[in-house]
């Protein structure tokens, strides 16, 4: 399926909501290692915020009751978020040279066609990065 213009889409955007202990904390990993930025952290004490990269956002809002912090993947079989990135391999080397929290380094996932790596936050959320092997592939001339 064709991509539409934005002008054609109704839905244009979606940010996962990530419950975090320490927002302060949390939105300095999104930034330092992970290379999102933001405008502003909301709350007096401040306890929500809304970093983003590349237009894509993450929600960050931290809670009192540290329960409610339940990711999808702290089995580490699994994410919480699933990120189609242009080159997985040149993201993820720029993630390890920032510190970021590997849970995997890239492999290729040939039964979906993506090649992905993961990386965990100081909350215990899983992202993925990946890229469609294929079109990867045919974008640097080799398919």
């Amino acid at each position: 399926m064709a991509d539409q213009s934005t002008a054609e889409r109704e839905l244009l955007a979606i940010a996962p909501l990530f419950f975090v202990a320490d927002v302060a904390k949390a939105v300095a990993y999104y930034r330092d290692v992970l290379g999102f930025t933001f405008e502003r952290i909301w709350g007096e004490p401040p306890c929500f915020c809304m970093p983003h990269r590349d237009g894509l956002t993450v929600m960050l809002s931290q809670v009192d009751d540290t329960s409610r912090i339940r990711p999808n993947g702290s089995d580490g079989c699994s994410w919480d978020a699933y990120v189609w990135v242009r080159d997985a391999d040149a993201l993820f080397a720029a993630f390890k040279a920032a510190g970021a929290l590997i849970v995997h380094e890239p492999v290729d996932r040939d039964y979906y066609g993506n090649r992905e790596f993961a990386v965990r936050d100081l909350d215990g959320y899983i992202i993925a990065f990946a890229h469609d092997i294929a079109a990867k592939a045919k974008r640097d001339g080799g398919g």
